[in-house]
């Protein structure tokens, strides 16, 4: 979709304004965001009073939901006040923007983009003319899940072909050649993405997924470091490299209780090095997915305890 893309106006009944924008708590974030997402789409700004790109890009986000008359809402979470969901969540820098559609995040952005490329994102996400673009990503998507490699690239290549600047379709095509074990050529591939959208949360997943797919191939293999860390049960460095050797093979349930273990019984280790990989693999994860959901929850929990 290109950047200037015009924000649908969907028409239908007014909402009020007071829906349309409001600020939340850790304590209403499941009535405004989760529960709110099943009507319609919900914009989550995790913002604070310190930040100044955080002032820029609110009042963007702000007129670009109002633009569309309610067929999505905003809600604005101050991070100094309530810490705990961005915890949860992995948030690391602001401004940064999740998306959260039927009670689960589904995209999201982070950093002060421009108006044109925030009402690119919202168009994108409440539908509009790229519908095509859009099933063909979506089954792109389910085929490199299932690890039919070359349906997903093929059908990633159509969407290239009909638009070069598509940043879920290269970053999916990376994707592919990160599971095949092309690094380079994965590499190649993300240098195809526009400056003005490295930052978009596709194209993070797969910059994360790359330099997971590296840090992998130094550990060793799964069976000798699983051996090694019997014969030394408190050997941190072998108990984090299992991790990634879990990860490298599909096992993110294996590669998450290593790393939460790590958290669990030294957390300052290596400087913090377990929940910085834990974040890192949510990211390249992508935040709607199970294995993330579940491994945010269960690192919020040893946080927060």
């Amino acid at each position: 979709m290109s950047v200037d893309t015009p924000i649908l106006n969907t028409g239908g009944a007014a909402t009020p304004d007071a829906e349309l924008v409001k600020n939340t708590s850790t304590k209403d974030f499941m009535r405004d965001v989760i529960d709110a997402s099943r009507e319609v789409p919900v914009l989550v700004d995790f913002w604070a009073p310190w930040c100044g790109p955080c002032r820029q890009l609110t009042p963007i986000l702000e007129k670009a939901v109002r633009a569309v008359k309610g067929a999505v809402r905003l809600v604005k979470l101050n991070i100094d006040d309530h810490p705990e969901i961005p915890g949860q969540m992995g948030v690391q820098s602001i401004p940064a923007v999740f998306a959260f559609q039927d009670g689960r995040p589904v995209d999201g952005f982070m950093g002060a983009l421009p108006e044109s490329r925030v009402a690119a994102f919202i168009a994108r996400l409440i539908g509009d003319t790229v519908a095509d673009a859009a099933a063909d990503i979506e089954a792109a998507e389910a085929a490199l899940a299932s690890g039919d490699l070359n349906s997903a690239a093929q059908l990633f290549g159509e969407v290239l072909q009909q638009d070069r600047e598509n940043v879920q379709a290269i970053a999916g095509l990376a994707k592919c050649y990160i599971k095949t074990g092309d690094l380079a050529r994965a590499e190649q591939t993300l240098a195809l993405v526009p400056p003005v959208k490295a930052e978009a949360a596709p194209v993070a997943s797969a910059r994360a997924a790359l330099e997971l797919a590296r840090k992998a191939g130094e550990t060793g293999d799964v069976d000798s470091l699983r051996a090694k860390l019997a014969a030394e049960p408190k050997d941190a460095q072998t108990r984090f490299d299992l991790a990634l050797a879990l990860n490298a093979k599909g096992d993110r349930a294996g590669a998450l209780d290593e790393l939460l273990a790590l958290v669990a019984k030294n957390r300052s280790w290596n400087d913090d090095a377990a929940r910085k990989q834990l974040v890192q693999l949510f990211d390249a994860w992508g935040p709607a997915d199970p294995a993330t959901v579940a491994g945010r929850q269960k690192l919020s929990s040893l946080l927060f305890a």
